[in-house]
């Protein structure tokens, strides 16, 4: 979809895949082969790592185009802060960017009080990486909640379920600070993420000043140059779910 967009705009594009980059560490400044030829000079790289595992590791490329002065289409740094649940949902409260009551939880102990900081059950649970809506669950008692946990993770996040956005969400499409598109995503029968790769679908909605401002904002926050972010209408207003560094 994007090379073809780029192609109508008059623009030349090549899809890199970063398996097949080859990072050459030497005594001078390290070198980049694609397929075993080293890498000619391109305006622009438009970054889309979709790993969802040891993202540093996998982005470390990224991080050497940075090195490199290659202008690149969202840094190392931004991609790490939308891959990690905790430090988006860190910045933007620092950012005073609305987001659903979040707390993080580090033992079985705090899990009664800190379901009762967000209101109660149910909840919503997520692992401090994921896309897609891999590791989202929503949990309706303290029973399911324990056995849910399987703390394999260090710390997990609980997070208010905000019962008036019934499986709705608003995905908002952000680039260099302006909002080019966004869509109503529905979740389907029996489902509450709405994810389109879960089965949920999308049709074109008007967002309010509001939502476009703290999307805007979001994206900004994060250090992305593009982004989609996901926006739920509470009672209170517009809060952010998830900040997306390659939004499908």
């Amino acid at each position: 979809g994007l090379k073809n967009v780029a192609k109508e705009m008059g623009h030349i594009s090549k899809i890199f895949r970063a398996s097949r980059f080859q990072i050459v560490y030497d005594k001078k400044s390290p070198e980049l082969f694609y397929d075993g030829k080293y890498l000619k000079n391109y305006d622009v790289f438009i970054v889309r790592p979709s790993v969802l595992e040891e993202v540093d590791l996998h982005v470390v490329l990224v991080s050497q185009m940075e090195m490199k002065g290659i202008i690149l289409f969202n840094k190392y740094q931004s991609i790490l802060n939308a891959k990690n649940k905790i430090k988006t949902m860190q910045i933007l409260d620092n950012k005073k960017i609305p987001i659903p009551k979040t707390v993080l939880v580090h033992r079985p102990d705090d899990l009664a009080q800190a379901a009762k900081f967000v209101g109660g059950f149910p909840v919503i649970v997520k692992r401090p990486i994921g896309s897609f809506g891999h590791g989202v669950m929503i949990v309706e008692s303290m029973r399911a909640l324990q056995s849910v946990l399987t703390w394999e993770e260090p710390v997990y996040l609980l997070q208010e379920y905000v019962k008036y956005s019934k499986g709705k969400d608003i995905r908002i499409f952000v680039i260099n600070g302006k909002v080019v598109g966004s869509m109503m995503r529905v979740a389907k029968k029996g489902e509450f993420r709405s994810n389109i790769g879960l089965g949920g679908t999308g049709t074109p909605v008007e967002i309010t000043p509001e939502e476009a401002d703290i999307a805007i904002r979001g994206v900004e926050a994060l250090g992305l140059d593009y982004g989609g972010v996901d926006v739920i209408r509470s009672v209170e207003g517009p809060v952010i779910l998830e900040i997306n560094s390659n939004p499908g």
